[in-house]
């Protein structure tokens, strides 16, 4: 997307947008004291430093002018929660960020102290920069300058800052429905969930779900001497390679019976939006050294949004040590993810690839599954949905070009959660870009993302204030409350 948004000549927004771009100095100094806080939901160690965290967002929510600013808990690390609730008939959105980060090391890696932001040129460099505080810093700077200017938004407001994002959101579930009728809101507008490109304005629709699977292979009571029994028994490993060469045919499209049940696809809109973005596949294989592969009749950035997966992670088993020892192992472990799509249940999807698997298991021998996460779905955002429509306005009228429609390979599960819970849909309208080194070393944001997120998310608010509350899709009641 182009940067150096121009503000509008005249108007309510144009203020909003002078007093932002006056106060960007100060805003970035915030998100530099942001930074500095480690917090690391991963280690217990870092309990005090998320505990920090949390009094400094209250004290930054109580002084933008927000009410019911409080801790809300389920047992895990507790959110931030405020709320301004001005505009009658307006839409109500859940602004939704996470303060916690993950962790930094290898610290050896880092060529500065991954606590101490540091600017080089047009980057800040440090732990969580990207993810996801930056953005977080433009998205309450936005409503903070929206009550000074004006004193009040062009909607009704809740932020929702989330401590376990990085730990697979353990509790969130419970939260959700525990605080459901403090959270519930017409949408969710997420900072998490960064822009596809630099070059072109894009607009997410939505992301594949996931879920997880783990089984141990036995094929003996225990490791054999292979002089004894080599070629006169079933080696565990050579077993479990069996078992994870059936998963897929030869050209690595999945093999596995009941695999795409309610896999629709892809419509006209979704190809024409995927072919259109700037993708060099060449450069794409070439950055990793690997060759394209996968399944026939799909484009590889196809293939990675639109279409489900089943990757093996990891299979070990026997000597994995240093030097060699002559045994038949009797145990093997698989550990396996799919990627799923609009129309999929990862749970049948899950259980199918352990049906598959303990029905190619050999007499003789026992599968047992260790671990079983039956994830989260794939999420999907309407082309028509007034969080789509106001995006798009926004988005081309500040970089003179028609957004792109994108889907996300990876997984963002708080928005099949959300959804599922409290009836509510997410756009993500993160302003991180993908080179950043998300969860590496060296993890920075662009000081040119502050000035164009804070020009596109006061644009956006404004649009959405176009709306009213009776135009987006009703939500849905949860079925419990704890």
């Amino acid at each position: 997307m182009n940067t150096n948004t121009p503000l509008p000549a005249s108007g309510a927004l144009a203020e909003v947008q002078r007093h932002l771009l006056d106060g960007k100095a100060a805003t970035i100094a915030w998100l530099e004291s942001y930074l500095r806080l480690q917090s690391v939901s991963a280690d217990p160690a870092h309990g005090p430093d998320m505990a920090a965290t949390r009094a400094f967002l209250v004290e930054r929510l109580h002084a933008m002018g927000l009410a019911d600013v409080q801790l809300l808990d389920a047992g895990g690390e507790a959110a931030v929660f405020g709320q301004w609730l001005g505009a009658p008939g307006r839409p109500t959105l859940l602004i939704y960020a996470h303060y916690d980060v993950q962790p930094p090391e290898p610290l050896a890696l880092w060529r500065t102290p991954p606590f101490e932001p540091t600017t080089v040129g047009d980057r800040i460099y440090a732990r969580g920069a990207s993810d996801v505080k930056g953005a977080t810093a433009i998205a309450l700077a936005v409503v903070e300058s929206f009550l000074r200017v004006h004193g009040g938004c062009p909607v009704n407001i809740k932020v929702f800052l989330e401590g376990e994002e990085e730990t697979g959101s353990p509790s969130l579930r419970a939260l959700a429905l525990r605080h459901a009728a403090l959270l519930r809101a017409d949408a969710v507008l997420s900072a998490d969930g960064g822009r596809a490109s630099a070059l072109v304005p894009t607009v997410n629709t939505g992301a594949r779900g996931n879920a997880q699977l783990e089984v141990r292979l036995r094929t003996a009571d225990k490791d054999l001497h292979s002089g004894r029994y080599g070629g006169a028994v079933r080696n565990a490993l050579h077993e479990a390679a069996r078992l994870v060469a059936s998963l897929h045919r030869a050209d690595g499209s999945v093999a596995v019976p009941g695999f795409f049940a309610g896999v629709r696809a892809p419509g006209e809109r979704e190809r024409a939006d995927t072919a259109a973005f700037p993708y060099d596949e060449a450069a794409f294989f070439a950055d990793v050294g690997a060759l394209p592969h996968g399944e026939a009749g799909y484009s590889a950035r196809e293939r990675i949004t639109l279409r489900p997966a089943l990757d093996v992670n990891g299979l070990y088993g026997g000597h994995t040590g240093a030097g060699g020892k002559t045994i038949v192992p009797c145990e093997a472990v698989v550990k396996l993810t799919v990627r799923v799509v609009t129309g999929q249940d990862p749970a049948q999807v899950i259980h199918a690839v352990a049906e598959h698997l303990q029905a190619l298991t050999p007499p003789g021998c026992s599968l047992e599954v260790t671990a079983l996460h039956e994830g989260s779905p794939a999420s999907t955002l309407a082309p028509e949905h007034p969080l789509v429509r106001a995006a798009e306005t926004v988005l081309a009228q500040a970089s003179g070009m028609r957004p792109i429609h994108v889907r996300l390979g990876a997984s963002v599960p708080i928005t099949s959660l959300f959804k599922e819970t409290l009836g509510m849909d997410t756009l993500m309208f993160g302003y991180n870009l993908p080179d950043e080194d998300v969860h590496a070393p060296n993890e920075f944001f662009r000081l040119s993302s502050i000035h164009d997120g804070l020009m596109a998310w006061s644009s956006l608010l404004h649009e959405l204030g176009h709306f009213s509350a009776a135009d987006f899709p009703l939500a849905t009641t949860p079925t419990q409350e704890i």
